[in-house]
């Protein structure tokens, strides 16, 4: 499934969710490839339809320490902007 997000962070932010019920990345099995090689195709496809032609963002948080808020598996795809900000921030 794909929807846009609720709270978008870019102009474009839609989340692409399996079906199958998977609590996070951390979850994944051997037999789970098929799906995740098909969600992974179906990113650029959608994103290059919303206006992402110049690149976008994928993102999977995993766990609570990695910012996932909900137990199922999702991707985040975000783009739309003229260049994303960085994500992380380095510690001097």
């Amino acid at each position: 499934m794909a929807f846009n997000d609720i709270h978008p962070a870019a102009p474009v932010h839609f989340l692409l969710i399996p079906k199958l019920h998977i609590d996070s990345l951390a979850e994944i099995q051997d037999h789970h490839q098929n799906l995740l090689g098909k969600m992974l195709l179906l990113a650029p496809r959608l994103a290059k339809e919303q206006g992402c032609d110049d690149g976008f963002r994928t993102i999977i948080n995993t766990g609570h320490v990695g910012g996932q808020e909900v137990l199922h598996l999702h991707f985040h795809v975000i783009g739309g902007r003229k260049r994303l900000p960085g994500m992380i921030h380095h510690q001097g």
